[in-house]
């Protein structure tokens, strides 16, 4: 799988998911507002990813400080970022990582600081692809062997630093010798089940048919699914979990037709300040990529649009949440804290 991010020399290295599957291009961040607008845009994106961009736009943007600027460009560097996307709490844990680190080294002077804030940087890329292979390992077992999985978005390889969630815990199964085969939902808009989920695993050779979104229900009323699993951009306390739209109509359809349904992320990815998924934050995207396909428009010119890019589904349909710590069950209020207090 060719490598979603990376640093160098050169600046922040990342491959263009808006270009995918039909170019394989990638780009070089040389500031931190590039790698803001990187963000912004879904040049990357995917949780765990846009938390390893966030953390190497600290490390990028404070190359460029100078000891007597040293806490205002910090802040600045952080609100850019920060003001990218609002619903994906890996961003801002990404963000206050670097942040409280930089602030802790100060008095060992601005080198000592720009060194460390890049190795830290380096830290949260290599973490994020052995906590995707241990959240692999937790979830493989509960993958029906001689089933189909359907999964809803990319959660993949591509929105992480590598491996993935939802299907690192995919890729996981079939590597213990289990013969699956995955539906993949579309994801409208903007179709990241259709450009990235179907070509990564394309890629892995792992037998993958394409869905449109409205067909889901249709094939887990039929039995064809053995399990669904997908990521999340937002966990409260509660269990209650954000992730991209459509994900809440999946999972209703799921729990109806009494298929398990289970959700893949990080311990970054829980945000236990939060009683319940009302409080999640809600991204409001551009009418365009409603209205238009890849520019071509596919809807009256005028037309109002509603184009939220996540939703909440309600903990009551989550059979389990996938981490590298371990599988959390109901009542979540309990074993997610528990969980995110193993060390």
């Amino acid at each position: 799988m060719l490598p979603t991010i990376q640093w160098t020399d050169a600046g922040v290295v990342m491959i263009d998911q808006t270009r995918l599957p039909k170019e394989t291009i990638f780009i070089t961040c040389k500031t931190y507002q590039e790698v803001a607008e990187a963000i912004r845009t879904m040049i990357i994106r995917g949780a765990p990813a846009i938390g390893v961009a966030a953390a190497m736009g600290v490390a990028l943007g404070m190359q460029s400080a100078t000891a007597a600027t040293f806490r205002t460009h910090l802040d600045t560097v952080c609100e850019t970022l920060a003001k990218t996307r609002p619903t994906a709490v890996n961003l801002f844990w990404a963000i206050d990582r670097m942040k409280k680190l930089a602030l802790s080294l100060e008095a060992e002077g601005l080198a000592a600081v720009q060194a460390k804030l890049v190795d830290e940087a380096l830290r949260v890329y290599e973490d994020d692809i052995a906590i995707n292979k241990a959240i692999g390992s937790h979830g493989a077992p509960l993958v029906p062997d001689g089933r189909v999985v359907l999964t809803h978005c990319n959660a993949g390889a591509l929105a992480t630093a590598g491996y993935g969630t939802a299907l690192g815990v995919i890729r996981a199964a079939v590597e213990a010798g289990k013969k699956i085969a995955v539906f993949a939902d579309e994801t409208r808009p903007f179709l990241q089940g259709a450009r990235l989920t179907a070509w990564e695993l394309q890629q892995d050779g792992i037998e993958t048919t394409l869905i449109t979104d409205n067909m889901a229900g249709h094939f887990l009323k039929a039995g064809k699914i053995g399990c669904v699993v997908v990521g999340a951009d937002r966990i409260a306390r509660n269990g209650d979990v954000a992730n991209k739209i459509g994900t809440y109509s999946v999972a209703v359809l799921a729990k109806e037709n009494n298929v398990p349904f289970y959700v893949a992320a990080p311990i970054s990815t829980l945000d236990l300040t939060l009683a319940s998924g009302d409080l999640i934050p809600i991204e409001e995207r551009a009418a365009k990529e409603v209205t238009e396909v890849f520019g071509v428009p596919v809807a009256p010119e005028g037309i109002g649009v509603a184009n939220p890019a996540f939703d909440v589904t309600p903990n009551r349909y989550v059979t389990g949440i996938i981490t590298e710590k371990g599988v959390a069950r109901a009542p979540y209020e309990v074993s997610l804290p528990a969980l995110a207090a193993i060390e």
